[in-house]
C-alpha cells in the first residue's frame, strides 16, 4: 500500500515537472509577433467655430476611414510587452456643421498617426484568452490638405480665390485595451480598441483659424503570428 502510494507520488511529480517545462518553452518573454488586420478610425469631433468673417457658427465635421495595417509587438516579459504599427494613411472627408450643416464636402485630408505601446498581458502566455491595456505616444501627422469651392465660398466669399487649409500635427496619446485568442501553438486572432486625445488647430489661407477635437476612437480587428 505504501509502496504503491510512494509511486503515484514519484508519478504527479514527474508530470509535474513536465507541464512545467512545457509551460516554460512556451512563454512570450523574447517573442516577436506579427498581426495585420483592419483598421476603422473614427474622429469623435466637437468642432470649434471658423473664425470671422465666416458665419458665426461655421463648424466642421470628419468622416471616419478604415484601412489596413500591420502590428508588430515583443515581449519584454511574459505579461509586458511593446507595440508599434505601420500603415497607409486614413483619407478622411471634412464636412460643413453647425451653421453651415449641410453646404456639402468642404475638403479632404490624409492623416498618418504612429503610435508605439507598452502593455500589460494578463494571465500566462498559453491561456486561451488574453485581456490586456496599453498606454502609447501617438503623433498625429496631417498631410494633403485640399479645400473645396464650398470651403472657399463659406471663408472668402466673393473673392474666387481658392482657400486653402493646413492642420497642426501634435504629439499626444493613446489609450488601448484588447484582447487576442490562442488558435494554435502560432497563430492568434486579436481585436483591439484604442482611444485618442487629439486637439490641433486649422489654419485657413485667408488668415482664419479654428480650433478642433478630434479625440480618434480606433479599432483593430487582426490576426497574427508568433514568430
Amino acid at each position: 500500500m505504501k509502496q504503491g502510494f510512494n509511486c503515484l507520488v514519484k508519478v504527479l511529480g514527474v508530470a509535474a515537472a513536465l507541464a512545467c517545462a512545457s509551460t516554460a518553452s512556451a512563454q512570450s518573454a523574447g517573442q516577436l509577433t506579427a498581426k495585420i488586420g483592419l483598421n476603422q478610425l473614427t474622429p469623435k469631433v466637437e468642432s470649434g467655430d471658423i473664425s470671422a468673417p465666416a458665419l458665426p457658427g461655421s463648424k466642421a465635421d470628419v468622416e471616419k476611414d478604415t484601412q489596413p495595417v500591420l502590428i508588430f509587438a515583443y515581449g519584454l516579459t511574459d505579461n509586458i510587452s511593446l507595440e508599434a504599427a505601420i500603415g497607409t494613411p486614413y483619407k478622411h472627408k471634412i464636412y460643413g456643421a453647425g451653421a453651415i450643416a449641410g453646404t456639402g464636402q468642404l475638403g479632404t485630408v490624409e492623416a498618418l498617426p504612429p503610435t508605439v505601446f507598452a502593455q500589460y498581458r494578463f494571465f500566462a502566455p498559453t491561456s486561451l484568452f488574453r485581456p490586456y491595456v496599453g498606454i502609447g505616444a501617438t503623433y498625429a501627422y496631417f498631410m494633403k490638405e485640399r479645400g473645396s469651392a464650398r470651403m472657399t465660398a463659406v471663408t472668402n466669399p466673393g473673392s474666387g480665390v481658392p482657400t486653402t487649409f493646413s492642420i497642426d500635427n501634435k504629439l499626444t496619446y493613446t489609450a488601448q485595451v484588447g484582447l487576442a485568442m490562442n488558435i494554435g501553438e502560432r497563430w492568434f486572432a486579436d481585436v483591439t480598441a484604442n482611444k485618442t486625445k487629439l486637439r490641433t488647430d486649422v489654419h485657413f489661407s485667408t488668415g482664419q483659424t479654428q480650433r478642433m477635437k478630434l479625440d480618434p476612437v480606433a479599432v483593430v480587428v487582426a490576426v497574427g503570428y508568433k514568430f
